[in-house]
C-alpha cells in the first residue's frame, strides 16, 4: 500500500513540477501575462501542499526534472490551448491518483483540493483566455486554426462595442492569449 502511495505522490509532484516549468517558460517568452502569472503561483502552492506528505510518510522527494526541458509554444494562443489540455489531463490524473491513494485520507484531501483548483480555476482561466466556451473539451489544433482566433463567444469575434469591456480579458494589453 505504501508503494502505491509513493507512486501517487510522485506522479502528482512531477505533474505540478512540469506545469510550473511550462508556465515559467511561457512567461519568459511572452512576458508577465495572465492567466500564466496567476497559475504559476498556484502551482508553487500545489508543490508546497504535496511536500509535507512526502515527509510524513518518509518518502524521498524527487527533484524537478523539467527545468529547461519544456518546449515553448509558438504563440500565446497555442500556450493557452496547451494549458486547457494540460488542466483536463490533470483532472483525469487526480481521479487515478485518488484510487491509488485509498486508505490515506490526508493525501486524498490534498489531491481533491488540487484537482478542484485545476478544474474550477485553472481550466476555466485558460478556456477564457483561449476564447473557448467554459468547461468544454478543448479544440484540437485544426479546429482552433479554423476559428482563426475569433473565439466562440456570443459576440462571434466582433468584440465589444460602445465602450464595453470584457471582464475576462487578460494580459497587459487586454488581449490575453488570442
Amino acid at each position: 500500500m505504501l508503494k502505491n502511495l509513493e507512486i501517487a505522490l510522485n506522479e502528482a509532484l512531477q505533474d505540478e513540477y512540469k506545469a510550473g516549468e511550462t508556465y515559467r517558460v511561457v512567461i519568459e517568452k511572452f512576458g508577465a501575462v495572465r492567466p500564466f502569472t496567476n497559475i504559476i503561483e498556484a502551482e508553487k502552492r500545489h508543490i508546497r501542499a504535496l511536500l509535507p506528505l512526502f515527509r510524513k510518510y518518509q518518502l524521498p522527494i524527487p527533484i524537478n526534472p523539467w527545468i529547461n526541458k519544456i518546449p515553448v509554444p509558438a504563440t500565446l494562443h497555442k500556450a493557452c490551448l496547451a494549458g486547457v489540455e494540460a488542466e483536463i489531463e490533470n483532472g483525469e490524473m487526480y481521479e487515478k491518483l485518488l484510487a491509488l491513494s485509498a486508505g490515506y485520507g490526508d493525501v486524498q484531501q490534498v489531491f481533491r483540493n488540487l484537482q478542484r483548483a485545476s478544474q474550477q480555476n485553472h481550466l476555466r482561466a485558460f478556456q477564457r483566455a483561449a476564447g473557448l466556451p467554459i468547461n468544454t473539451p478543448p479544440l484540437d489544433p485544426e479546429q482552433a486554426a479554423s476559428h482563426g482566433g475569433r473565439g466562440t463567444g456570443g459576440r462571434k469575434g466582433r468584440g465589444f462595442r460602445h465602450g464595453q469591456r470584457s471582464r475576462t480579458t487578460f494580459g497587459h494589453c487586454g488581449t490575453g492569449c488570442r
